[in-house]
């Protein structure tokens, strides 16, 4: 079935990228994500039943897909790999006709033990999170002290799978922003892509401040200095990372800027909570629940009139209007959204 469809919101972006948290657990607690200190032994994390079936989530998929113009699936967390069988749901998504790309974020540290089955499901590439290669730095921010070689140990595992691996870093000013150039040293010489991504004021819980911001602008003059850059074209509209390669090589870095140079113009993604809430904007105070509708009587046509109706009312430019004020508005955490 060709996907051609074109459901645009008020902005005129269609629906392109859907990502899916299957579950609000994680076995990290990074700073910037899950502090320790408000994600502690008593959290009240999601119930079994409060979460979507593999099921649910086939179906929902299936009418994202077919109905409404998604080809790329995402599948986050929390720590996706926490989602028990999680390689069945891939396989399900993959069997799915229409979805051109199915890829998942996460932090590493699970990946030798999955790896193989994952890709075998049906998974094509996965974004790992490293924030530093110093086990101190790395070790603070993860709030575990899970040292730096457990997540390049999952990087290798995936990319001996015969996945494509990308490396995400979050760059915060005075926590690691003295780990760019090495980071950026460091996997040109294994031939990861890196990506740079701005410090961002995603959910309450982080104590975000625009200070603490390390901009693209400075990323950028960091590694020129060393090992100059120059720019090079999107591979796709909407695509959220600028792409910069080294010069005289094909290696490539990419900066996600969305505090300092937003791109939410081309935004063309949803995302979908583990509880089945979906979110039209990163940075969104509040969900629109699709877990009732898709638990009760509604068919499929139904159900994807009730989702084209929300991408058709949406209006998100949260980070093109953001303000010093923003912080004070009530957002979703992104442990329950996976960025």
């Amino acid at each position: 079935m060709k996907n051609d469809h074109n459901i645009l919101d008020k902005w005129q972006r269609p629906l392109r990228d859907l990502r899916i948290s299957v579950t609000d657990k994680c076995n990290f607690r990074c700073t910037y994500c899950m502090p320790a200190e408000i994600f502690g032994p008593d959290y009240p994390f999601l119930q079994r039943v409060e979460l979507l079936s593999f099921e649910e989530l086939e179906r929902l998929t299936k009418i994202f897909v077919n109905s409404l113009g998604v080809k790329k699936i995402r599948i986050t967390g929390g720590e996706p790999l926490m989602r028990k069988n999680l390689p069945e749901l891939i396989e399900k998504i993959n069997r799915i006709d229409g979805v051109e790309d199915i890829a998942m974020t996460t932090n590493g540290s699970l990946l030798p033990k999955y790896a193989n089955d994952l890709k075998e499901a049906g998974l094509r590439r996965v974004s790992v999170s490293l924030d530093s290669l110093s086990d101190e730095v790395f070790g603070k921010i993860n709030g575990k002290g899970v040292t730096v070689q457990t997540v390049l140990d999952g990087i290798d595992a995936a990319a001996k799978a015969g996945l494509k691996v990308k490396i995400n870093m979050v760059v915060k000013r005075g926590m690691n922003d003295k780990d760019v150039v090495p980071m950026a040293k460091y996997f040109r010489e294994q031939g990861h892509i890196l990506r740079f991504i701005e410090y961002m004021d995603v959910g309450n819980s982080n104590k975000w401040k625009l200070d603490d911001v390390y901009p693209k602008k400075q990323i950028l003059e960091d590694i020129h200095a060393v090992m100059p850059l120059e720019p090079i074209a999107p591979n796709y509209t909407g695509e959220t990372a600028n792409r910069f390669q080294y010069i005289g090589s094909n290696q490539e870095i990419g900066v996600i800027s969305s505090v300092s140079d937003a791109f939410c113009s081309t935004c063309n993604r949803a995302r979908l909570s583990a509880d089945g809430k979906l979110y039209t904007c990163l940075f969104a105070s509040k969900g629109h629940d699709l877990r009732e509708p898709v638990r009760s009587s509604l068919n499929d046509q139904e159900l994807g009139s009730v989702i084209e109706n929300i991408w058709i009312g949406r209006k998100d430019r949260y980070s093109e209007e953001r303000s010093s004020n923003s912080t004070n508005q009530n957002k979703v955490e992104m442990s329950r959204i996976g960025g």
